[in-house]
């Protein structure tokens, strides 16, 4: 069951400071700004700035990274499987992506874990306009579905129909970009994508859709989310940072579900590009992921969330069956309970 937050505190400052796109390689090096110095730290987010992400943008705003003493770029994505194979590869080292696709990569021997997961239950779903008539999961049989490049709605896919009874072959999948997915379904290239309540959902019904959406959490696949990860030898050699970093994220969080018009114009600060009123709307949509799951603390998925992820993706061969759940994350960098902003 889906529960709300409670703020352990109000105020805040607000700074205004624009974050340049650099590049996939994350930094950490001190720098002299005046009297201090600060950490130069560069961040790597899973898909285009927007709604999704608009808590790391409030952290920067709000000056929160910078009391931390790091000055974080914030660096736009395409697609939670392509950004967590950055870090796989070394070309990244803190980032943000949806848990399982990093899990699949640590499964294989990638060295990073996950040190606060965001997402606590996955926004994933398949969306249908009304009149195509797929009132059903089952539905979707014989149907052309559009299945966005690199992402992480593609790795949950087998799960997702599994647990409904179906097969890939039952299907016409049809592998595009993302970009591509909404006008597809409009213009009536496909019967259905597979997308998530936090964009897509959002992106169609600004242009007027009427939807049948089946939400992955509501049917069958109730896993761990989005997350802040980092290279093992990141939080070998900059523990520190890496503490900072996450307090001050969860930080912005949480000013965020507080401040949301305030965030939103943080958001637009920081990307220009964003579409203010879509962004408001994918944040609207976004929090009550914050703290399912059985989630306690924003920021801190539970050990028993982990297994029950586990467990489910062995099923279907995404992880290895007898994998230690812990071997994917660790809370140490985690500022203590105390500190977390409770769930209620």
């Amino acid at each position: 069951m889906t529960t709300s937050i409670k703020s352990r505190t109000s105020g805040s400052r607000s700074r205004l400071k624009s974050v340049t796109l650099a590049g996939a390689l994350a930094l950490a090096a001190w720098a002299p700004q005046g009297a201090s110095a600060q950490t130069k730290l560069t961040f790597q987010l899973n898909w285009t700035a927007g709604g999704p992400n608009a808590g790391f943008a409030a952290a920067v705003g709000e000056g929160y990274y910078k009391d931390a003493g790091l000055d974080v770029a914030v660096v736009q994505g395409n697609g939670s499987g392509n950004t967590a194979q950055l870090v796989a590869n070394g070309r990244a080292q803190v980032a943000y992506a949806d848990a399982v696709a990093v899990s699949q990569l640590i499964a294989k021997g990638a060295p990073m874990k996950v040190v606060a997961t965001v997402y606590q239950s996955n926004p994933n779903e398949v969306s249908a306009l009304k009149k195509t008539g797929v009132t059903s999961v089952k539905a979707l049989a014989g149907k052309k579905v559009g299945v966005p490049a690199g992402s992480s709605q593609t790795t949950m896919l087998p799960l997702f129909l599994k647990a409904n009874g179906l097969k890939e072959t039952d299907m016409t999948m049809l592998n595009m970009p993302p970009t591509s997915m909404v006008p597809a379904l409009l213009q009536g290239q496909v019967d259905a994508i597979l997308g998530s309540m936090d964009a897509y959902q959002i992106q169609l019904e600004a242009q007027g859709a009427e939807l049948d959406n089946f939400r992955f959490a509501d049917f069958g696949v109730p896993t761990v989310s989005t997350s802040i990860f980092v290279a093992d030898s990141f939080l070998k050699e900059q523990p520190d940072v890496v503490k900072k970093f996450v307090a001050a994220s969860l930080k912005g969080w949480g000013f965020a579900i507080d401040n949301p018009e305030k965030t939103v114009q943080h958001l637009k600060t920081v990307f220009p590009e964003v579409n203010a009123k879509l962004a408001a709307s994918e944040l609207a949509a976004i929090t009550p992921l914050f703290c399912s799951g059985g989630a306690k603390f924003l920021g801190k998925a539970e050990d028993s969330q982990w297994e029950k992820t586990q467990t489910l993706l062995s099923e279907v061969g995404l992880l290895p069956a007898g994998q230690d759940p812990k071997s994917y994350y660790t809370n140490a960098f985690l500022p203590a309970e105390k500190d977390l902003r409770p769930c209620k």
